[in-house]
């Protein structure tokens, strides 16, 4: 198996809560990466998680920025070299879904985590919308058959609706909540009995579904149960078919219970098995396939302050092709420069390490002293675009106010960090100079303030500042643009890159401009 076959990445997402974070945190055992894994709980955090990085995540529980993490997993009974595993784990809360969208950009293949008592909820659906735009493979976990829940096939039915998408169970529960007694692993044939609380892999016993043994396992009305369930999965779902779901036309569907470590492993064996490899990445000039010899890589992520004592950013960056080789002088296409690169990174979440070579599939950190924004593609000197990294309009709106004018200096140096992170977009508007902070939730205004003050050591205050929409504007006649801009110079703004953007104060106002000025085209992502 060469070194690109052997690596699989791949995000997991899901709606706040369902189990996401407690699930890589899983994988991270099975992988060796750690000895204990701590559940995210709001309320009393046993052990913080060690994907939640960031002080705020630790204090609230959730994950607000997407973290990396990467190790070497060989399933039992296999032999050879280990897979490589690449995870990216997603802030599931919906006011951070630019940073989920961004991610699944740099992914081959995705896990959505469901809980069993709540069913598909909307951010899933959102997200779910994403990976059908890009045909990404996706796996469903059903998380939570510890507690009590809804009918599994309830929810089946629920995922093929709300998701559009059809799924094929590979592993079927036993009873649930109090009477949860195992799943039957469809995939492998085999019967995966449940203890409660043990930290390490569930008890397997190799069963034929019509063995008289069943019942001594899971009693007389669950083996009875078990049977009827099976066979109704054999008659409504077609057999699983590997082709369909690498086309993203077919998901299939494990159980479990993320907490209690039960049915991680068998999802885990079978996603290295059935997942795919590095894909093709879409250039604007053209396809670019993993095993072309040539390094090519592009940025989907920038992290600010990954260590507070130094106001270091790190840059994301997804191998596409080639190798990459520490020291080696690359083509910043944007600046068009030639850069090179003495420490890369690989993560385990907050500990990283210098790293020499990646394949394809790969993350690598690169250290960004302000070289880098979101998109950005490097190559060995090929002329090279990779594109869908937008921007969405955002819908909340504040005027941002340094608190301190002796602490300038930081002020601005911690809002360009964070706006180049993507945390948020930032636009200054061309009457009065005032900045204007645009986000897509009210949590991301608490993050800046809170990150502010604690990493950069700076004060912010937020003003109200009634606006509707913000969107992207331009012309193919100058004349045009430049009669708009003077017709409507008190909601004029300019973004980070310098682009006009137009500030609509309500709907109607938005809606009377684009009657009144056809020359005048109005975006609603960044990237047009």
């Amino acid at each position: 198996m060469n070194e690109t076959n052997r690596r699989r990445t791949f995000a997991i997402i899901s709606h706040p809560d369902a189990g996401k974070t407690t699930l890589t945190e899983k994988f991270l055992l099975f992988g060796g990466q750690i000895q204990v894994a701590g559940a995210v709980k709001s309320n009393k955090i046993r052990k913080t998680a060690t994907s939640d990085w960031m002080d705020i995540e630790k204090q609230r529980g959730i994950s607000v920025t997407t973290s990396v993490m990467e190790f070497d997993y060989l399933p039992e009974g296999h032999e050879g070299k280990p897979y490589k595993i690449n995870i990216l784990d997603t802030p599931g809360h919906q006011d951070f879904a630019e940073d989920t969208y961004r991610t699944l950009t740099a992914v081959d293949s995705v896990i959505i985590v469901v809980d069993s008592a709540k069913g598909v909820e909307m951010q899933t659906r959102k997200l779910m919308e994403v990976c059908r735009m890009r045909n990404t493979p996706v796996i469903i976990f059903i998380n939570k058959m510890d507690r009590e829940g809804r009918d599994p096939f309830d929810v089946l039915d629920e995922l093929e609706q709300e998701l559009q998408i059809h799924v094929r169970p590979l592993s079927w529960p036993i009873g649930q909540g109090q009477k949860f007694k195992g799943v039957y692993n469809i995939y492998e044939q085999q019967l995966n009995l449940f203890t409660p609380n043990k930290q390490r892999v569930s008890e397997k016993v190799e069963t034929d579904i019509n063995s008289n043994d069943l019942p001594k396992h899971v009693g007389e009305s669950g083996a009875s149960q078990l049977r009827e369930d099976l066979e109704l999965i054999d008659g409504v779902y077609p057999e699983f078919d590997v082709k369909e779901y690498l086309a993203g036309t077919t998901a299939p569907v494990f159980f479990g219970s993320a907490l209690n470590n039960f049915g991680v492993q068998e999802l885990l064996d079978c996603f290295v098995e059935i997942a795919p490899s590095p894909q093709p990445t879409q250039a604007e000039e053209r396809m670019v396939e993993p095993s072309e010899p040539k390094f090519t890589g592009f940025v989907f992520k920038i992290t600010a302050n990954i260590d507070p004592n130094h106001r270091s950013c790190i840059a994301f960056c997804k191998v596409c092709s080639g190798k990459f080789v520490r020291n080696q002088p690359y083509r910043h296409i944007r600046l068009d420069k030639t850069v090179r690169f003495s420490s890369p990174t690989q993560f385990m979440a907050q500990r990283k390490s210098t790293v020499d070579t990646a394949y394809p599939g790969d993350i690598i950190g690169l250290p960004d002293t302000g070289i880098f924004k979101i998109g950005d593609t490097l190559t060995e000197g090929e002329d090279l675009h990779f594109r869908g990294l937008p921007s969405f309009s955002p819908e909340l709106f504040k005027y941002i106010e340094n608190e301190d004018p002796m602490k300038s200096k930081q002020f601005f140096k911690g809002l360009e960090q964070l706006m180049n992170e993507g945390v948020a977009q930032l636009f200054v508007n061309q009457f009065n100079g005032r900045r204007i902070v645009g986000t897509v939730g009210q949590l991301q205004f608490e993050v800046i303030q809170y990150r502010l003050e604690h990493e950069y050591n700076a004060k912010c205050r937020w003003e109200p500042v009634h606006l509707y929409k913000a969107c992207w504007i331009e012309a193919d006649s100058a004349e045009d643009l430049e009669n708009f801009k003077k017709r409507k110079y008190q909601y004029i703004a300019k973004d980070i890159e310098d682009r006009d953007v137009f500030l609509a104060d309500s709907g109607y106002m938005l809606s009377m401009a684009q009657q009144d000025f056809k020359g005048i085209k109005f975006h609603f992502t960044s990237e047009f």
